[in-house]
C-alpha cells in the first residue's frame, strides 16, 4: 500500500508538469457500470479492454480509422508463412520505470494463455513465441494465419518484473470473485497511469509523462465515475458535473441533442446482441421441464425465434437506434454480406404449432439471464422478450443483474444459465473471431464464450478452414456456408447491432469508434 501511495504521489507530481500549461484540464466521464478489474486479461469484454488499454498497450493498435498501426512493435516481417517476426520499440518504459523488452512479450504471451486469463483466444493460432534478442520476437503459428495482426490488437503487454514482484504472474478468474494485485493496481506503458481506484464508484488516471508517443490530448487528470441510474447520469451531464457519458439511454437522446452545450456522438456499432440457449445439458438448470432439455429440439428454438419481434424492439425499446439482424455479424465486419442477412418475421401461430409438435402444447417455464448495465436498454429488451414469449405460452422468469454478477453466471466454466442475452464485437473485425469464440463447439481455447454449447461438426470444420484460408473468395464461400448452417439450426437468436450513442459537453473533442472503444489519448477539453 505504501508503495502504491508513493507511486500515486509521483504520478501526480509528474502529471502536473506534463507540459500543457494553462490548457491542461480534468476530464470527467461516467458510465452505467464499472470496469471490473485493472487486469487486462481478466475479461474479454469491450469496456474492460478499452479502459485498461489507456494504461496498457498492445504490440499493434488501431488508429482513428480502426486500421492496424505500430505500437510497442515498430515493424514486422514474415520469414515464412507461419512465422511473424516483430521488431520492438526501444527506449519504452513501464510506469514504474522498468524498461520494456522481449522478455515482457514472452511473459505476457504465457500469462494470456494460462489458466485464469479470459483472452486465451487472442493467441489461439500461435504454436510458439520466441525471443530472438531484447527487441525482437517471433510468433510461430500452427498454420498460416492471415489475420494474426488483427487478432493481437486487444492483447496488452504486462511487465514481467512487476507481475513477479507482486505475485500476479497469473490472471485470476473473475467469475469466482478472486482477486490479486493486478485486479486493483496497474503498471503499463500506455498514455495514462492509474492514480486511484474505488471499485463501483470512481477511478482516477493521470498522464504518463514518459510515454513514447506524442500526446494528442490536453488532460492532466481523468476521473471516471460509475452512475448506474440513467436519469442521474443524464442529469450529471446537463449540470456539468461530468463532461461525457459513455452510455446514453435511447429515450434521452433527442432531449440531450436539444440541450445547450451538449453534443451527441453516434454511429452503428460492430457488436451483435443475441439470445442463446443451453443445448448441452440433458436437463436445464433453470426450467420447470424435468428429464429433458427442450432447447435440444430445433422446433422449440424455431418457435422462440418466431415469437420475437425484432422490429418492435427496434422501434419501441431502442427508439430506432438498432439494426435488426439474423446474422451473428453485421456491417463493417469482414465476411458480412447483406444477401445472407434474411430476417425471420414473427409468426405466433406457427410458433405455437411448433411447440405443440415438440411436446409442449402449453409451453414451459424457463429463466432468462440478462445484464442490466452492459448493453443499451438490455433489461428493457429482455422484459420485451418475456412478453413476446408469453404469447406462445412460454413463462419466462427474468433474472436481470449487474454485469459483474451476470458474467459470473453465464461465463462460468459450466455456464450457470439456460437462456441468456449476450453481445459480441469481433475484435479482429473479421467473421472468424465470432465463429471461433461464440459459435464453434467448446474445445480447448475454441468456443470459450459459447455459453449454450451449440455444436455442429460441419460448422467446426468450416471454422478451422476459414482460419487458414488465404484465398478471399473461397474464404467468403465458407463463411456464407457456416452462417447459413447456424441460421438454419437457430444456434442462437441474433437480435440487432445497436447504435453507439455517447453525449459530451460541446467543449469536448473525442474520437468515437465503431467498436465502442474509447481511447483517452484523443480527448481534449476546450475553454
Amino acid at each position: 500500500m505504501r508503495r502504491l501511495l508513493l507511486a500515486g504521489a509521483a504520478a501526480l507530481a509528474l502529471g502536473m508538469g506534463f507540459g500543457f500549461g494553462a490548457e491542461a484540464a480534468t476530464f470527467r466521464w461516467a458510465n452505467d457500470g464499472d470496469v471490473n478489474s485493472m487486469d487486462p486479461y481478466a475479461r474479454n469484454e469491450t469496456f474492460l479492454l478499452t479502459f485498461t488499454h489507456n494504461i496498457y498497450e498492445p504490440l499493434v493498435r488501431r488508429n482513428r480509422e480502426l486500421k492496424v498501426e505500430p505500437a510497442l512493435a515498430t515493424s514486422w516481417t514474415q520469414p515464412s508463412p507461419t512465422v511473424w517476426r516483430l521488431n520492438l520499440r526501444q527506449g519504452v518504459k513501464f510506469h514504474d520505470g522498468t524498461p520494456f523488452t522481449a522478455d515482457d512479450v514472452v511473459f505476457s504471451a504465457q500469462r494470456v494463455q494460462a489458466q485464469g486469463s479470459n483472452l486465451t483466444s487472442v493467441l489461439s493460432s500461435v504454436k510458439e513465441v520466441r525471443k530472438i534478442d531484447d527487441f525482437t520476437v517471433e510468433f510461430e503459428t500452427k498454420a498460416p494465419d492471415p489475420i494474426f495482426l488483427e487478432e493481437i490488437t486487444t492483447w496488452a503487454i504486462m511487465s514481467k518484473k512487476w507481475a513477479e514482484a507482486n505475485n500476479a504472474t497469473q490472471a485470476v478468474d473473475l467469475t469466482t470473485g478472486q482477486e490479486n494485485f493486478a485486479t486493483r493496481n496497474a503498471n503499463g506503458t500506455g498514455p495514462f497511469m492509474l492514480a486511484s481506484r474505488e471499485p463501483d464508484r470512481r477511478t482516477v488516471l493521470r498522464p504518463n509523462p514518459n510515454w513514447w508517443d506524442k500526446p494528442e490530448h490536453n488532460l492532466d487528470e481523468v476521473v471516471f465515475n460509475v452512475i448506474g441510474n440513467d436519469a442521474t447520469r443524464v442529469a450529471a451531464l446537463l449540470s456539468g458535473e461530468v463532461d461525457m457519458i459513455y452510455t446514453v439511454p435511447p429515450q434521452d437522446t433527442e432531449r440531450l441533442s436539444r440541450a445547450p452545450n451538449v453534443r451527441i456522438h453516434q454511429q452503428a456499432e460492430l457488436r451483435t446482441v443475441f439470445l442463446g440457449f443451453d443445448q448441452a445439458r440433458d436437463e436445464l438448470l433453470k426450467s420447470d421441464v424435468r428429464g429433458r432439455n427442450p432447447f435440444r429440439d430445433l422446433r422449440v428454438r424455431q418457435a422462440f425465434q418466431l415469437a420475437i419481434d425484432q422490429e418492435a424492439i427496434k422501434s419501441r425499446i431502442m427508439r430506432n437506434q438498432s439494426r435488426p439482424t439474423n446474422l451473428m455479424i453485421g456491417p463493417g465486419v469482414n465476411g458480412f454480406t447483406e444477401a445472407a442477412d434474411r430476417l425471420v418475421r414473427p409468426d405466433i401461430n406457427r410458433a405455437k404449432a411448433l411447440l405443440a409438435e415438440a411436446g409442449y402444447p402449453n409451453g414451459f417455464g424457463v429463466t432468462l439471464d440478462c445484464p442490466n448495465d452492459r448493453y443499451v436498454n438490455d433489461e428493457a429488451i429482455c422484459t420485451a422478450v418475456v412478453s413476446m414469449l408469453a404469447r406462445i405460452g412460454v413463462k419466462v422468469n427474468l433474472a436481470a443483474q449487474t454485469r459483474a454478477r451476470y458474467f459470473a453466471e453465464i461465463l462460468a466454466p459450466r455456464y450457470n444459465t439456460s437462456f441468456y442475452m449476450l453481445g459480441w464485437t469481433p475484435t479482429t473485425y473479421d467473421a472468424h473471431n465470432t465463429l471461433y469464440n461464440i459459435m464453434a463447439s467448446r474445445q480447448g481455447q475454441r468456443g470459450v464464450f459459447n455459453s449454450g454449447g451449440w455444436s455442429n461438426p460441419r460448422f467446426d470444420e468450416l471454422t478451422d478452414a476459414i482460419a487458414v484460408e488465404t484465398d478471399s473468395a473461397k474464404r467468403q464461400q465458407m463463411i456464407d456456408e457456416a452462417m447459413k448452417l447456424h441460421a438454419d439450426q437457430v444456434g442462437h437468436i441474433p437480435l440487432h447491432q445497436q447504435v453507439v450513442v455517447w453525449a459530451a459537453r460541446s467543449n469536448i473533442t473525442l474520437q468515437q469508434m465503431a467498436d465502442n472503444y474509447f481511447p483517452l489519448r484523443y480527448v481534449r477539453v476546450g475553454q
